[in-house]
């Protein structure tokens, strides 16, 4: 059967980074595109949760068109929310909205005492937008959405059957901006500090053989930073990068011990150590965007990301679709844990040194919903 004929089952895994999570809407974008591309689990932290989420409800509201056209729709919803959603409620904040000040002050005051009735706007959207009843029983894709234990520290990773709001919302808790979320008595932070996005869960338990990790954080940075807020800034890279980089690690010794003797047919670290794994990443443009548009969703540059995502997922398949079901098509080890670390913006190995412009990306979106 040719390329072209083929089914072709794929796992996703979207990494979490705010605001930059546009760029996994063009990616998927993309991929609802590909009629032949099936998609198996979806495993998805902070805004990859949201993501994933809207991803499994537009395909069980009315298929690819429908998850096109809800992804579309959440993303304008958060632009039109934004942070003012949140100053409004507090005078002296929003009067600091439009301040690089209001960084340092998510830093310094509580969300309990800033924001002491726990509004989220996120909450909003996703209810407005998603009908989990339905998702739960209908979606043709299992989900791992994760949110951090606070009392443990340890990933929690709920599955499509057990999925409302608040699992999501558990996925997406900044500590600094919300309150944590409680779950049948047990509280959580964001899921980056533990799981972003999971792999080996997934490679472990998905009967689907491959996956595709949608990066959003680079991972090297070409420069020490010096000044207060880009110091903030590269300690969160590396704070929600290491869980990336340990399933990383775990995959790539369950592969060392595969080669080296038996592990036991079918055994879990087996799956692990077989897995393929395909790669789109944002690095080369989310490193030349400013740390707090993380969580300053401007139309302008969400469609950028937006048009970023389509033009590195089309990329992707014409070079690479081809090898799903055959062989991985990203070398795990040599991109994220050897000296020679292919995510370096600096490097001379990458596709092209030059970030498109939003022109050359058709960044325009302009005839997206509500744009």
């Amino acid at each position: 059967m040719g390329l072209f004929n083929r089914r072709i089952r794929l796992n996703l895994a979207l990494q979490g980074g705010g605001a930059h999570g546009a760029f996994t809407w063009g990616v998927l974008d993309r991929l609802l595109d590909e009629e032949r591309i099936e998609f198996g689990w979806v495993s998805g932290t902070s805004a990859g949760a949201v993501n994933a989420v809207v991803l499994a409800a537009g395909l069980s509201e009315g298929g690819r068109q429908t998850a096109r056209d809800m992804l579309g729709a959440i993303w304008h919803s958060v632009h039109k929310a934004g942070v003012p959603d949140l100053m409004r409620l507090n005078p002296f904040l929003y009067s600091l909205s439009r301040l690089p000040a209001l960084a340092q002050m998510a830093s310094l005051v509580s969300p309990y005492e800033f924001n002491p009735l726990g509004f989220d706007p996120l909450r909003r959207i996703l209810t407005e937008h998603i009908n989990f009843e339905r998702l739960r029983e209908t979606a043709p894709v299992e989900l791992l959405i994760s949110a951090t234990d606070i009392s443990t520290g340890r990933p929690r990773h709920f599955r499509r059957h057990e999925l409302a709001v608040e699992c999501v919302l558990a996925s997406a808790c900044l500590p600094t901006i919300h309150h944590a979320v409680e779950i049948n008595g047990r509280a959580y932070w964001d899921g980056g500090f533990s799981s972003n996005p999971d792999l080996v869960t997934m490679a472990q338990e998905s009967p689907v053989d491959d996956t595709l990790l949608v990066q959003i954080n680079p991972i090297v940075s070409a420069s020490v930073p010096t000044g207060v807020r880009e110091i903030s800034d590269r300690a969160n890279n590396l704070t929600f990068n290491a869980p990336l980089l340990r399933d990383i690690e775990v995959i790539e010794t369950a592969r060392s011990m595969d080669s080296g003797w038996p592990l036991g047919r079918g055994t879990a670290m087996q799956r692990v150590a077989r897995h393929r794994y395909h790669l789109v990443e944002a690095g080369r443009y989310t490193s030349v965007l400013k740390p707090d548009t993380k969580a300053q969703p401007d139309w302008g540059m969400l469609t950028y990301l937006h048009g970023a995502g389509r033009a590195e997922a089309g990329k992707w398949i014409e070079k690479h679709l081809k090898d799903v079901g055959r062989r991985s098509s990203v070398d795990l080890r040599r991109r994220y844990l050897t000296a020679e670390v292919q995510g370096d913006p600096t490097s001379p190995e990458r596709e092209s040194s030059e970030i498109p412009s939003e022109d050359a990306l058709g960044g325009a979106m302009a005839l997206r919903p509500g744009a």
